[in-house]
């Protein structure tokens, strides 16, 4: 599972891209507790959404004309300039060319041969999140990918990921988990998922996060109460625990997750 201890191909930040970060600040501080730290006036109006002084995320105002209303996902990098060189050898796009931010690390913005944006920070003085795999934090990722063969091979060409998979109960497919390069498939942090497998998911492929909670229907009550959708209601699955596919006043999409062992003690 997802640990801070961050290497080579493993998710270590993720930010939302909102055009109301007023809003967004009420609207997760009302669901996870964070609070809302700003990096400066030198960082454009960036900053951390923290609980408990530790951040577990960031975010940042972006026009609508600039692009929709999202969360993105950024994978540890040991060589920025290199990484960008894979992605364009495996057939993706380079939307950000590889740059400094200050002295806390590097970073570039890319799409996958699918067209799904994704980006990498290779780490300076900021190693990556202080919080993951805890309420009210980065717990798990899914790609919804229009051709999972075809993504996963990208994603290997580029971080080397190993894989572990799991059928589907009606054998139509299987869930197929990457986790890092020279790890254990412990370490596993994301499933990739067919389209047509979901019938909730309709509006193209995309990386969706999964925040941890410790109740998740109060959790769907609040989003709903707050001005979020709920794209898919709270359903319970055996061994992980229950789960729920919202999405902010915006559009920028999420999940939460309550595993298994708060969920049965609800």
């Amino acid at each position: 599972m997802l640990t801070t201890g961050f290497v080579t191909g493993s998710p270590n930040w993720l930010d939302l891209g909102t055009p109301d970060i007023e809003t967004a600040k009420t609207f997760y501080g009302r669901l996870f507790g964070w609070t809302f730290a700003s990096a400066g006036p030198e960082a454009g109006g960036y900053g951390m959404f923290q609980l408990g002084g530790k951040t577990a995320a960031g975010g940042m105002m972006v026009p609508p004309e600039q692009g929709p209303a999202a969360w993105n996902i950024y994978f540890q990098s040991p060589d920025a300039d290199a990484t960008a060189e894979a992605v364009r050898q495996g057939g993706g796009t380079v939307a950000a060319e590889p740059m400094d931010v200050f002295d806390l690390g590097r970073m570039a913005v890319f799409a996958d041969p699918g067209g799904v944006p994704f980006s990498i920070w290779q780490p300076g003085k900021n190693k990556g999140l202080d919080l993951v795999d805890s309420v009210g934090s980065l717990c798990w990722l899914e790609l919804y990918a229009k051709d999972q063969d075809a993504s996963l091979a990208f994603y290997q060409g580029v971080f080397g990921w190993g894989t572990s998979t799991m059928p589907f109960p009606d054998g139509s497919a299987s869930y197929v988990m990457p986790y890092p390069a020279g790890t254990d498939p412990d370490a596993m942090f994301a499933g990739i998922v067919p389209l047509v497998t979901d019938p909730t998911e309709v509006d193209g492929a995309y990386w969706l996060p999964y925040f941890q909670v410790e109740n998740c229907d109060a959790t769907v009550g609040q989003a709903d109460q707050s001005g979020g959708t709920v794209r898919m209601a709270p359903v319970d699955m055996e061994g992980v625990g229950r789960f729920a596919k919202l999405s902010d006043p915006f559009g920028a999409k999420f999940a939460v997750m309550q595993p298994e062992q708060s969920a049965s003690s609800a």
